[in-house]
């Protein structure tokens, strides 16, 4: 059977940020709810003494053709060897035979683009329906495309952004003019992130903290919070009150949550029970309703997971195979 590998530069060609792509991920929600995924939990390989660790995600799906099984890693050391942190690739296999049809070697593009559409997908059903000033703690990949995807379901007059380093903040900012200039949207950095919060309807923390940086009692009616940072245990971005305070706490994985996002710090604390938040596919699916009110307080908690990988993977492999893209391998 052949083979079709795609280099990270053919991937960028076929999968973007855009409505379809956004589709796909918020359709993965959908089955997870829908309890048409077979997600197994996620495997963690720690590479302690070379500062770095690799995750593997996959699921599933019921009906589809080809599923994924992705390697994600990140080395924390490689920015001093003139090399990036994180790298990844998929590998999709034939979900009727268990073969490989193809190999992704997409160097973590492909679960930077499903990650931000993600936060996507929880924006257009918690997020206020008016967004005057949104704003994103952290300066780097995701804080990107969390930002680029937001532009896909609310419009927004205002972005804050605060971030540790002068520098990269002024990087970021240089590097979002494309869609300031086309949506006309002013980017500025905020000098904390307490005036951040305080003045924005949305807000989405991206960083891989240790230490919460959202206060509780900075929250306000109103307000949306999307935080994506804490993958792992350990990580940490909002305070476990803030969790409790919310009006509507929605989560991706309850039980990748519970032991890798904030909701395990909330559980932890006694705050809550991990079974307490819905789960972002209840509500993609119409199983339960989004924000109730324009003075609600939402939070979301991502951690990611492998369904929305064999989501944008196989929309990908589809786009690449129409496109001719690709070399194929073996007979």
């Amino acid at each position: 059977m052949p083979i079709r590998i795609l280099t990270e530069a053919e991937l960028r060609e076929c999968a973007v940020i855009n409505h379809d792509a956004l589709a796909v991920v918020e359709q993965a929600f959908t089955w997870l709810a829908e309890d048409r995924a077979v997600m197994p939990p996620i495997m963690h390989v720690s590479v302690t003494d070379r500062h770095g660790d690799v995750d593997i995600k996959s699921a599933y799906v019921r009906g589809l053709p080809n599923f994924a099984v992705k390697i994600a890693s990140g080395f924390f050391d490689n920015p001093k060897r003139g090399l990036p942190s994180s790298s990844g690739m998929m590998v999709i296999m034939d979900a009727g035979t268990g073969f490989c049809t193809a190999i992704m070697l997409d160097n973590g593009y492909l679960t930077d683009l499903r990650t931000g559409l993600a936060g996507a997908v929880a924006a257009r059903y918690l997020a206020p329906e008016k967004v005057v000033t949104a704003g994103v703690i952290g300066t780097g990949i995701q804080a990107r495309y969390q930002i680029r995807s937001l532009a896909l379901v609310r419009t927004f007059e205002r972005l804050l952004v605060f971030g540790r380093d002068p520098a990269r903040c002024n990087s970021y900012i240089q590097d979002m003019e494309d869609m300031t200039i086309r949506l006309g949207i002013e980017v500025s950095a905020c000098d904390s992130i307490e005036s951040l919060v305080k003045a924005c309807d949305l807000v989405v923390t991206t960083t891989p903290s240790r230490q919460p940086l959202i206060r509780a009692d900075w929250l306000h009616p109103g307000l949306h919070v999307t935080a994506m940072g804490s993958d792992l245990g350990g990580k940490q971005e909002l305070e476990a009150a803030a969790l409790a305070r919310a009006s509507l706490l929605v989560c991706d994985r309850r039980a990748q949550c519970a032991v890798m996002g904030e909701l395990q710090h909330a559980v932890a604390e006694g705050l809550m029970d991990e079974n307490a938040p819905l789960e972002l596919g209840e509500i993609t699916s119409g199983k339960h309703s989004g924000r109730s009110s324009e003075e609600a307080i939402t939070i979301c908690d991502l951690t990611g997971t492998g369904v929305q990988d064999t989501a944008i993977a196989s929309l990908a492999l589809e786009r690449a195979k129409s496109m001719g893209l690709g070399t194929e391998i073996g007979s």
